[in-house]
């Protein structure tokens, strides 16, 4: 499992026109991506790790000061660019495998009192962002 965790002032994601999820206060937009291989542990793992991450102002976490998160499912961050110029999708876990496991992820946030926004599995979506810093992580679990 992949997170790209993303200091930011404001965050949302619209799905055909429609706001699906945002954040309009400091907190941290996560971008997560699953393989074959996760499990719901690895999930719960990440989720706690980046709840607890000391990236917000003051060297805070989300669970220091309550700030929101915005997840958005994001399969292309297992993308494998090494031959060629056409990505391969193979290490990206398929729908029926992902989706579970990027519930468990939010559904593990909740569990630790986060306020969690979400995208929309499988949409294809416009992510609008105000980065902070910028501050931009790679997790991976």
């Amino acid at each position: 499992m992949r997170a790209v965790v993303q200091r930011v002032s404001q965050a949302s994601v619209t799905v055909a026109g429609e706001v699906v999820g945002a954040i309009d206060e400091p907190g941290l937009l996560v971008l997560l991506g699953v393989t074959h291989d996760d499990t719901g542990a690895a999930a719960a793992a990440l989720a706690r790790k980046v709840y607890e991450l000391r990236i917000l102002e003051g060297e805070k976490s989300c669970r220091d000061v309550g700030a929101p998160l915005l997840v958005v499912s994001q399969f292309t961050l297992y993308a494998d660019t090494r031959k060629g110029r056409r990505p391969s999708w193979s290490a990206a876990a398929p729908g029926p495998v992902a989706q579970p496991l990027v519930d468990a992820f939010c559904a593990a946030l909740r569990e630790l009192g986060a306020h969690v926004e979400t995208g929309r599995f499988g949409a294809m979506m416009q992510v609008a962002l105000v980065n902070d810093g910028p501050v931009t992580l790679l997790l991976e679990a």
